[in-house]
């Protein structure tokens, strides 16, 4: 196991996913969906099974048009660029088809924003038949429901699971090694942090500064006292005086002149 993933149940739960869609039966479709929300882990899973399966992996980012996106899975893939977009699918196809290894799609709900990249996607499965898994966002398979011929390739759709305090746990060891986390603020923690991971990575980070700069070696609720967790809310607007506001003008000092004679 790579030391610096946690094993959390999500990179059990896409491990569970891939070999599902490997060892399918003849005949049953060989695309699957991983989805849920942003800073849950889907990603840190994906670099997991990647590591472990030797699968392809590319992320998609919302700036791909469909040329780039063929030309990154050809730089992940290892094989010479070719000119044209037929060309490239069915290099592609070809190496996917042969080498037998996964390719896993990050953040695929930016292939739902141009009907050209997400066929393509359904295009490079149907050419090779090899294991096609889409990691996207909470509302990826119904995106997908727009494109019938891509919606009913899916095998299995995996939804990545909040963070409990198990995987907090386990992420204790990884980012805070030297700083002990208390059951009890770590069970806050999690609480506060909606199931995100990396808002439970940020707050466990704060707790170990916190501690080590009080000179111990534990941090627990008491600890902590009445401070407030990254929870993913921005902060309340500040009630600040208008910076327009001119300021009142100062009053020049009287002088007092004595009358002549007195």
């Amino acid at each position: 196991m790579t030391p610096s993933i946690a094993p959390l149940r999500n990179v059990a739960a896409l491990i569970s996913l891939v070999e599902r869609v490997q060892d399918r039966s003849i005949g049953l479709p060989g695309m699957a969906v991983f989805y849920g929300p942003s800073g849950w882990g889907k990603t840190t899973a994906t670099t997991f099974v990647t590591n472990e399966y030797q699968a392809y992996n590319v992320q998609v980012l919302s700036c791909w048009t469909p040329s780039y996106f063929l030309q990154s899975i050809m730089r992940e893939i290892g094989i010479k660029p070719v000119r044209g977009v037929p060309a490239m699918v069915e290099a592609i196809a070809a190496h996917l088809a042969r080498a037998d290894r996964p390719l896993i799609v990050d953040d695929a709900q930016y292939l739902t924003k141009n009907k050209k990249l997400i066929e393509l996607a359904r295009d490079l499965y149907e050419a090779s038949q090899s294991t096609v898994i889409l990691v996207g966002e909470e509302e990826l398979p119904q995106h997908l429901t727009k494109w019938e011929n891509i919606h009913n390739r899916q095998l299995a759709w995996e939804p990545a699971l909040a963070c409990n305090l198990s995987d907090a746990e386990k992420l204790v060891q990884i980012y805070s090694p030297d700083v002990a986390i208390e059951r009890d603020l770590l069970s806050e923690i999690v609480d506060a942090s909606g199931g995100s991971i990396r808002r439970v990575v940020t707050n466990i980070d704060q707790a170990k500064e916190l501690a080590r700069s009080r000179g111990t070696s534990r941090a627990d609720l008491a600890l902590w006292g009445d401070r407030v967790f990254a929870t993913g809310q921005p902060p309340a607007v500040r009630r600040l005086a208008s910076a327009s506001a001119a300021p009142a003008p100062r009053k020049s000092p009287t002088l007092r002149v004595a009358e002549a004679g007195k």
